[in-house]
């Protein structure tokens, strides 16, 4: 039988941290029973789903023409981190669920090495359709969507941001400067007073292993960020 720590990682998951001098993070037990999932904000969480259905039905860009369905967003409502990528993928398209596919699959698992369950952060896109051919976004699409991340940020109440990729760093910060001048700072998002840290797309990490040491770095610093150190 596999064991695991308070953070739910396995043993060949710590040996495997520990090997690249990672520091391993316990999670921090909330005011919930032990063993009880996150608490539930019944209001947000009935406010998402309202905007969920707005977004289902939305052809405010040429983008509701191609897509298979939209990708909303997916997590707690309450989540103290939300993570915003890019735009869905073609997995994500057809499942209408955000980062399922293998880059997914890498977040989750990085979420864990901190001890943090995917279900008690937020995640979303900047674009709630795939663009075809998984193409950068046009600034027509950016425009449409962004009301509705601006209205996902406002009902989830972060405690930090975490932007993954270059082009949700850009957007969400208004700047064009590179993934790595932005990269190891705490930003803030508009006026909400929200802390941001940008790191790397769970993707690019996927094609470019060797800045998976990076992206670790950005993650403990959007823990020091979240835990007011």
């Amino acid at each position: 039988m596999t064991t695991t720590d308070a953070g739910g990682r396995s043993a060949v998951a710590r040996a495997c941290l520990a090997a690249m001098d990672i520091d391993v993070w316990q999670r921090r037990r909330g005011p919930q029973a032990a063993g009880s999932g996150p608490e539930v904000d019944a209001d947000a969480a009935a406010a998402l789903a309202v905007l969920e259905r707005e977004v289902r039905g939305c052809t405010r860009c040429p983008l509701h023409a191609s897509r298979t369905q939209t990708v909303f967003g997916a997590g707690s409502p309450v989540a103290e981190w939300l993570f915003v990528g890019e735009a869905p993928g073609a997995e994500e398209d057809r499942q209408g669920v955000p980062f399922v596919g293998r880059a997914g699959q890498l977040l989750t698992a990085m979420l864990a090495a901190l001890g943090i369950a995917r279900d008690e952060v937020y995640i979303a896109n900047v674009l709630k359709c795939r663009p075809p051919r998984n193409r950068d976004p046009m600034g027509e699409e950016v425009q449409s969507c962004e009301p509705y991340l601006l209205r996902q940020v406002e009902l989830v109440a972060p405690r930090i941001i975490i932007a993954m990729g270059r082009f949700a760093a850009q957007s969400l910060l208004k700047t064009t400067r590179t993934i790595g001048e932005l990269r190891g700072r705490r930003w803030q998002f508009g006026d909400t007073g929200i802390p941001l840290v940008v790191t790397y797309h769970p993707a690019y990490l996927l094609r470019n292993p060797i800045d998976k040491r990076k992206a670790w770095e950005d993650l403990c610093l959007a823990r020091r960020i979240s835990l007011g150190s």
